[in-house]
């Protein structure tokens, strides 16, 4: 059967709910396709639109990993998609095979399918149904992100041409917000890959149940099982990372571009980065403090412009004087000035006040205080008699007693300090 005069059909190599796919030769080109045909006896009123909508919307995408838009028409009352024919299987048979996939296989797969999402994404695409079956590995083994059959431009009052309250997409792999009938965004396509890749490493989806109904409750309630749980050997960054994908939360999960670039990084490993190789410091030409850049670098970096820019925290002794010369431009020496001012005040109020204890203790020092008093009169007043019966002395310092007949202090003071001084 020839197609719009140039696709000829050879074989059936798929069926969906819309339509069949063919495997067929581009004559006018030369080269292999796919071309995907309406099916005549769909009865679905929307049918035709979802068909035209998927040619748009695949068609607005070119990517390495999206299945890419050729041709579209219609044939006898058919409408036709033409695309590129990826010669290989989908995941869903890689999984029938295998059962489950190694860390770094599926961790290659993640980056590149993360990678397609995100291209759609910026185009205000979400595909909205992400599943094995529809991520497709081509000869070399690289993902492709086929049918966008039922995506939905963000900006679509309509919803992607869905009945209101119709969930539409495959239940196990559906992100808890799709399953309350909120409209579907980007996150709830990374939810769906988390759920995929989770399908990959532990050969299980995460959340299975015996009806529709039952698995969207565990989408919404449940926290999937770790898959260290599940005797799965996974670096805990990459279990950790995938648990993160089906978080509950929309606004709790990763983007599909950061998901594609730490997957390619190899963050799933867990392995620290290693640190950058120290670099010997060169000491400025100027004086110190001066914020002069080398010739040929930038501004405050010993490093050429365009290369990788390493910092070397210079020692206590080396750094001290460049220290000393910054304080000294922010204050402009005023402090140290301050400093040494009240320094010299200080020592002078010392001085001044050791010379006034000095001058006052020769003032009242017992040498001067008697120096009116003959020696001879000295030696006979040393030890006054008292008189019996009055509590007064008979030497010369009874008559130097107060009015009270208090005894003289030494050297002829008084207590009341009104002696002959």
């Amino acid at each position: 059967m020839l197609i719009a005069g140039r696709y000829r059909l050879e074989t059936a190599i798929g069926r969906g709910a819309m339509g069949e796919v063919w495997r067929a030769y581009d004559e006018m080109l030369g080269r292999p396709v796919a071309v995907k045909l309406l099916l005549a006896q769909n009865t679905d009123p929307t049918a035709a639109a979802r068909f035209r909508l998927e040619a748009q919307t695949a068609g607005r995408l070119r990517h390495p990993h999206v299945v890419g838009v050729v041709d579209f028409g219609e044939q006898d009352g058919r409408l036709f998609l033409v695309m590129e024919l990826v010669e290989g299987d989908s995941l869903q048979h890689v999984l029938a095979q295998a059962g489950s996939l190694p860390a770094e296989e599926v961790a290659r797969i993640a980056a590149q399918a993360a990678a397609g999402l995100a291209v759609a994404h910026e185009q205000g695409i979400v595909h909205r149904d992400i599943k094995p079956g529809n991520l497709l590995l081509d000869a070399v083994g690289s993902v492709k992100i086929g049918d966008f059959g039922i995506a939905r431009f963000m900006d679509d009052p309509a919803g992607g041409l869905t009945a209101t309250g119709q969930i539409v997409g495959t239940s196990l792999y559906i992100a808890p917000e799709r399953a309350l009938g909120q409209p579907a965004g980007p996150p709830s396509d990374v939810y769906s890959l988390g759920c995929v890749l989770y399908q990959l490493l532990t050969g299980r989806v995460p959340f299975h149940a015996a009806s529709a109904i039952a698995v969207l409750h565990h989408h919404l309630d449940t926290p999937p099982v770790p898959p260290r749980e599940l005797g799965i050997a996974l670096p805990p960054a990459f279990e950790n990372y995938l648990l993160g994908l089906l978080a509950k939360r929309p606004e709790d999960r990763p983007t599909a571009s950061r998901t594609a670039e730490w997957f390619a990084a190899g963050s799933w490993r867990g392995r620290p980065e290693p640190l950058p190789a120290a670099t010997p410091r060169r000491e400025p030409e100027s004086r110190p403090g001066s914020s002069a850049a080398l010739p040929g670098t930038w501004p405050g970096t010993d490093t050429a412009p365009g290369s990788v820019t390493t910092y070397a925290f210079p020692s206590a002794g080396a750094a001290a004087p460049v220290l000393r010369a910054r304080r000294r431009q922010r204050t402009g020496g005023g402090a140290l000035s301050t400093r040494r001012s009240r320094a010299l005040s200080a020592l002078a109020a010392l001085v001044i006040f050791l010379g006034a204890l000095l001058l006052g203790l020769a003032w009242f020092s017992p040498d001067q205080s008697s120096a009116d008093t003959p020696p001879a009169d000295r030696t006979h007043s040393a030890s006054p008699v008292p008189v019996p019966g009055t509590g007064k002395s008979d030497g010369p310092d009874r008559q130097r007693g107060g009015p009270d007949g208090q005894r003289g202090g030494p050297k002829g003071k008084t207590e009341h300090g009104d002696g002959e001084d």
